[in-house]
């Protein structure tokens, strides 16, 4: 009866303790899964091709690989604009983000830095450079011409011209008045007409100084002009390389030609430091727009940035008058950015690895950098 008793009671009770213990059982993993599914914020940096819309992200090469490889953890996620790749990393070092996507480079400097670590590279590229095609037009051509070394050149010329010819008449014009005429302007004139022929070697032998004091002022303007010939002579030189050096397709032809060149750079990538580099003079500028139009105002002689970023813009936007220069310059690989010790890092690498070994990425890669179509 004792034992029939204990039956009843736990019978009624048993059902409600079991269904205690299956709901949490149930809930416990269910949380789990929620906790995972947070979305995450990504913080995205960088231009065209990699990142196309500005602060209204909409695709790119760096944006869909990304979106791909959420899809395949299905991980939620916000993308965050940000300004340039340093801003990225700083508002990851700072937890502002969670993870930082765009043409990102994986540097030796990046990877020392505490608390930074990288995915798997994803593309890999070169820097690049953007330079003019085309000769100046023919007034920056001209120019050279009426510089300081053509111009001081041809005046020391005429000043020499002129106090030869002033010299010789002073000599002459008392006993050889027919060949230097008493009246100034014309018997000076005759006297640098002498000057002239007398420093071109030519001779024409119209006129000739027949007074011992006009002989020896001849005599020796005879080796001064041998003097003042080669200095005029490298005076037009120099302006006329410096002429044809403005009709030549670029003056950077190979990457020494950089060393006091001045190029244009993006703030916040590695442009900047591979200027400082080659030895070149960089201009600091907020985006690759603002690099292309000081080249555009003739303000710097080149560009310096990713060289899939310059060609993407050299097939859309469609400027002759720039091209890239047949070289390049260092060899980059592109990654996604993550706080050491993120949960992310396996499962990025993992489908990284995958999308490059399946050519999936590739072909992202020739879909957005495709040419545009001809008209």
């Amino acid at each position: 009866m004792r034992a029939a008793a204990v039956v009843k009671r736990w019978f009624p009770i048993r059902p409600i303790v079991l269904a205690l213990v299956g709901s949490i059982l149930w809930l416990e993993p269910v949380g789990a899964v929620e906790e995972a599914k947070k979305p995450i914020r990504v913080g995205v940096s960088g231009s065209p091709p990699f990142v196309i819309g500005g602060q209204t992200v909409q695709t790119g090469i760096s944006v869909e690989v990304w979106q791909e490889v959420a899809t395949r953890l299905n991980q939620p996620y916000v993308l965050v604009p940000l300004p340039n790749t340093d801003a990225n990393l700083q508002a990851l070092l700072g937890r502002e983000v969670d993870l930082a996507i765009g043409p990102i480079s994986i540097t030796p400097d990046r990877l020392a830095r505490e608390g930074l670590d990288f995915s798997q590279p994803y593309f890999h590229g070169h820097l690049g450079l953007l330079v003019p095609t085309g000769s100046a037009p023919w007034i920056k051509r001209l120019a050279p011409f009426f510089g300081w070394a053509a111009l001081s050149s041809l005046g020391v010329l005429m000043l020499l011209l002129f106090l030869v010819g002033n010299l010789i008449w002073l000599a002459e014009r008392r006993r050889n008045y027919e060949q230097f005429p008493r009246h100034y302007l014309h018997g000076v004139g005759n006297g640098m007409w002498f000057a002239l022929v007398t420093l071109t070697t030519v001779g024409y032998g119209d006129r000739a100084p027949l007074s011992r004091t006009g002989r020896t002022v001849a005599g020796a303007w005879m080796l001064l002009s041998l003097l003042a010939l080669s200095s005029v002579t490298a005076g037009l030189a120099s302006a006329f390389t410096l002429s044809l050096s403005q009709q030549s397709p670029g003056r950077i032809q190979q990457p020494d030609d950089l060393t006091g060149q001045s190029v244009a750079v993006v703030r916040g990538t590695t442009s900047s430091i591979w200027a400082q580099i080659y030895g070149a003079k960089a201009t600091s500028t907020s985006d690759l727009n603002a690099a292309i139009g000081l080249l555009k105002a003739g303000r710097v002689n080149a560009v310096m940035f990713d060289r899939p970023a310059l060609q993407y813009f050299l097939q859309k936007q469609g400027h002759s008058d720039f091209k890239l220069a047949p070289f390049a310059l260092a060899a980059q690989t592109y990654g996604f950015a993550f706080p050491d010790g993120s949960a992310l890092r396996v499962p990025l690498d993992v489908e990284i690895v995958d999308m490059v070994r399946s050519g999936r990425i590739k072909a992202i890669e020739d879909r957005i950098l495709q040419p545009a179509p001809q008209s």
